[in-house]
């Protein structure tokens, strides 16, 4: 019986479930599953059952190696390697960020994810000649990047006849989420069994037992550790600690190798050391190294016949057990004899990177021609979008460069491509090593700089304004353009922290800027929105908006360099919705959202969404909202991520759908406080009171419109609160208190002179005032605000003069009124402001009755709403799964699902069938019948 049947004895049920897997991607559908375990425990040989049951598949492989872990997209491109020729079949984008990966060509770096879709569709393309199964091994090795890139793929395939595999020991958080069958040790029995084969001779029943016991049946442990037992010690002599935990495990199994090992000759043993060094398995490669080291064929003959290691067309260790314990076995003067032969072997021209890290292992003391080859390997990297790499590469750098400033530099460098890397305990440590070192004035503003960006994303806003802000301070002497940019990164971070500020708020923050020096160069867009927030901030609207308004329209002209777009985009969006101005933030929502997707920046794009949702629900484009809902849900599970769900409370929160909205309004407070995130606070007490504004709860409709504009720096979302606050105490008969809102709002529209503006102005006055010059401001309103974006705001005029209308009596004119309003909350989807505008309605004799979209668009899941709504409106597959990270054929499947609940047979018949029109088409359609009144 052959070992891998032997691995298998006891297994039934892990092979089972393998089945399944063969037999559900055989049938058209994708699987993914991690086979966890320790070290010995047979994942290796349940992934080799798995191979043999795949008949018909193609089947590509790819494995982690310890040593290689420092090189970007190493095992993705093991992975992807044979079907490198199905590259041609892939959009452009996807097609160059995977060619760059790959050190296939040159350009920009590709965002991480960017490449994931690219794999996505390699293997989906790959998928359309017959199943495919993808075998990953020992994925607890795996390159930061490959394990990233793999698992995003393996959260994205769906429709595809694609099986993913992964084995790993203890997969850490990249794998969250995913299937995982994890493999303890063998049953009693079958552990019996297996060591009855191996033992040749006598076994005394209780050693039996006791060997069962206390290797807890790991195969591995069963097949290896008797080879070192004596036939006494088999026949009743035998002792061992009575528990061996997981690590003395391993250790057991890998010193049993090593026994092994030492009685090789000493040649065998360097080529065995040459063989674990070099990570790619390439025989040509391990026998020119062992050439160069004196080694000849006699080496590897009597490695092989150990069973250690087989040298044919891949150099392959038994398990990887040998591998790790003959690289940690050896001596460091073997490794750095082994690592030089490498070095020396490898071709500089075809594999520099590789070379320069085998150097880097092969000397002991600084040496500055090895740090600055290194430091080119690390450019190299970044420029594939290798960051962890990057950061690999320049802290080894930097452990060898000989003069100390330039060591605090590459440290701060690799602390820097390690944030960015998604590793913040390697950045925090780099960070540290690179201020403990003497460095000048701007290397230590700069770790100063990246310090508070790592607080920020970890998650303490309050901190990293604190810390930017006095990083800002430190740039004014040595770097004012910097310094000015810093400034800016902090009333980002602010505006973050909000209400929850502990040191530095956004007035502290805006105060300091608006006294930083002033670049040399010319006037930069960046510039004019730094001055005007600050002055906005410290000094009021009528100070700041006109020069905020400069600097929004210098970002609407294009007037930013590339490289500073993504970076200041969300701080542009947020100041034009600051500013009443809807026109503007359509716009750079919509270059913000098409920037983030074209990069693939997936770090970002949520923040350009949420920013595009507001648009949308002011806009009443609640369909359109509702899409980009469901694509920020499909982040989150392409990359493992709980982002908190802003956009799904306020969409819920403007339905209406108070057993949807509460819990998640909840939810965000919660994450808001724990977070120092009081922007989260401020737009889950707006979004209560829009909540119940709508359904006519109007206390507790005040209560949380209080809460909303109680930090007036806050501005956009402050404003609308004030907003809320003015009709929630109007209808609740508190006219003072409406009163004294209304005064607040006035500060911030009047300086502003938009139409959004003007609009909601006139109509929190109408609420206040009383007889005809209360029907003049109503006028006013409307035609204000249906010159503009703000559908809703406009339906709710309509709804609020209906109201005064009909208490005066005049039930002619309420009912036209009324109409208006009901027909944009039904037409957005705002269930609460249509059921409060029908009972008004009623109210004044007209028969109303609820409407509900059609049942089979009410069937379909999220996900399927937004396919089909993109569908509708013109996209193709391709550019579907391009938004979503879906395959081709995963569109084409949930379409298929699409076409099924609605009864339609093809995309033109969607727009009958789904309720409600595009965004747009609503918006002109409102705007339409306010024209025609």
């Amino acid at each position: 019986m052959s070992n891998s049947m032997r691995a298998l004895l006891g297994r039934g049920d892990e092979c089972a479930v393998l089945d399944g897997l063969i037999e559900e991607v055989r049938g058209g559908r994708s699987a993914v599953l991690v086979v966890s375990g320790e070290a010995g425990v047979g994942k290796s040989a349940l992934l080799h059952y798995a191979v043999e049951s795949a008949v018909g598949f193609e089947v590509v492989r790819a494995a982690g190696v310890e040593s290689e872990m420092e090189l970007a997209f190493s095992a993705v491109h093991q992975l992807c390697a044979p079907m490198l020729d199905r590259l041609e079949l892939l959009p452009e984008p996807q097609r160059d960020a995977i060619a760059i990966a790959f050190a296939l060509t040159d350009g920009p770096p590709p965002d991480l994810f960017l490449v994931g879709l690219a794999v996505l569709s390699l293997l989906s393309a790959a998928a359309e000649d017959g199943p495919l199964l993808c075998v990953i091994d020992d994925a607890q090795w795996l390159d930061r990047a490959s394990a990233q890139t793999l698992t995003f793929v393996a959260r994205r395939v769906l429709a595809d006849s694609i099986g993913m595999l992964f084995a790993a020991r203890e997969p850490d958080v990249t794998f969250r989420n995913l299937p995982e069958l994890a493999v303890g040790g063998l049953p009693e029995k079958a552990a019996g069994e297996l060591l009855a084969q191996v033992v040749r001779g006598p076994l005394d029943r209780r050693i039996q037992d006791r060997i069962v016991a206390e290797t807890r049946g790991n195969p591995l442990a069963l097949l290896e550790l008797p080879r070192d037992l004596s036939p006494t010690q088999l026949a009743g002599g035998f002792g061992l600690p009575e528990a061996l935990p997981d690590a003395l495990l391993a250790g057991r199994i890998e010193d049993s190798f090593l026994r092994r090992v030492a009685e090789l000759p000493a040649s065998s043993q360097v080529l065995l050391l040459v063989a674990a060094a070099e990570p790619t398995g390439d025989p040509v490669l391990v026998w020119r190294a062992a050439a160069l080291l004196g080694l000849g064929m006699d080496a590897a003959h009597e490695a092989e016949a150990a069973g250690l290691i087989d040298l044919g067309g891949r150099v392959r260790f038994r398990h990887p057990l040998v591998r790790s314990a003959v690289y940690r076995a050896a001596s460091a003067d073997d490794r750095r004899r082994v690592h030089s032969g490498l070095a020396d072997a490898t071709d500089a021209e075809l594999d520099p990177d590789r070379r320069a890290w085998h150097r880097a292992q092969s000397i002991e003391a600084p040496d500055e021609e090895v740090a600055a080859e290194l430091e080119r390997s690390a450019g190299r990297a970044q420029a594939r979008g290798g960051l962890a790499a990057a950061a690999a590469f320049l802290e080894r750098s930097a452990a060898l460069t000989v003069d100390p400033s330039r060591r605090a530099e590459r440290a701060l460098a690799a602390a820097q491509a390690a944030y960015q890397a998604g590793a913040p305990e390697q950045a925090f440590e780099l960070l540290a090593r690179a201020e403990a070192g003497p460095s000048d004035d701007l290397t230590r503003a700069r770790a100063s700089l990246l310090r508070g960006q790592m607080a920020f994303a970890s998650g303490h806003s309050a901190d990293a304004s604190s810390l930017l802000l006095a990083t800002a301070r430190r740039f004014e002497q040595v770097a004012p353009k910097l310094a000015r940019e810093t400034y800016l990164d902090a009333l980002a971070a602010a505006t973050f922290v909000g209400r929850l500020a502990k040191l530095a708020g956004l007035p502290e923050i805006a105060a300091a800027a608006r006294t930083a020096p002033a670049d040399s160069g010319r006037t930069r867009a960046p510039d004019l929105l730094l001055d005007g927030l600050s002055l906005l901030i410290t000094d009021g609207y009528p100070a700041g908006a006109p020069v905020l308004t400069q600097a929004v329209s210098a970002f609407r002209r294009g007037d930013v360099a590339a490289e500073d777009e993504l970076r200041w985009f969300f701080v542009a969006c947020h100041s034009a919705h600051d500013l009443w101005e809807d026109e503007s933030w359509h716009e750079l929502s919509a270059r913000y959202l098409e920037l983030a997707r074209n990069l693939g920046a997936l770090g970002v794009l949520p923040i350009a969404l949420a920013q595009r949702v507001g648009l949308h629900l002011h806009a009443g484009e609640f369909s359109a909202a509702a899409a980009l809902v469901e694509e920020t849900s499909a982040i989150a599970e392409a990359t493992g991520n709980d982002l908190p769900a802003y956009s799904a409370m306020a969409l819920a929160g403007w339905q209406g759908r108070t057993a949807e909205a509460v819990p998640l309004i909840e939810a965000i407070k919660r994450h808001a406080i724990s977070r120092d995130e009081g922007m989260g606070l401020s737009i889950a007490h707006y979004t209560s009171a829009v909540l119940f504004n709508g359904l006519g709860r109007y206390q507790e409709a005040v209560a949380a419109a209080d809460l909303a504009c109680a930090y007036p720096q806050e501005l956009g979302f402050a404003n609308w609160g004030l907003v809320e606050l003015v009709e929630a105490c109007a209808r609740s008969g508190d006219n003072q208190r409406a009163a004294d809102a209304v005064e607040r709002l006035v500060r911030t529209t009047d300086p502003c002179d938009t139409p959004w503006a003007r609009g909601v102005e006139a109509r929190a006055r109408a609420l206040i005032t009383e007889g005809d010059d209360a029907e003049a401001l109503y006028r006013e309103a409307i035609d204000q605000l249906g010159r503009c974006r703000a559908v809703v705001a406009l339906a709710r005029a309509h709804l609020v003069y209906g109201e005064w209308l009909r208490r005066r009596g005049r039930r002619v004119d309420a009912r036209s009124q009324l109409r208006a309003a009901h027909d944009v909350f039904v037409s957005a989807g705002a269930e609460a402001f249509a059921e409060r505008t029908r009972r008004e309605l009623v109210a004044t004799g007209e028969t109303v009755r609820k409407r509900f979209p059609g049942v089979g668009a009410r069937e379909l899941t999220a996900q399927e709403a937004h396919i089909a709504r993109l569908a509708r409106d013109g996209s193709s597959n391709a550019e579907i799964g391009a938004e979503l990270f879906l395959s081709v054929r995963t569109v084409e499947w949930h379409l298929r699902n699409v076409f099924g609940k609605l009864g339609v047979s093809s995309r033109r018949a969607l727009r009958g069938a789904l309720p409600g029109a595009d965004g747009m088409s609503l918006s002109a359609g409102a705007r339409s019948r306010t024209a025609s009144r």
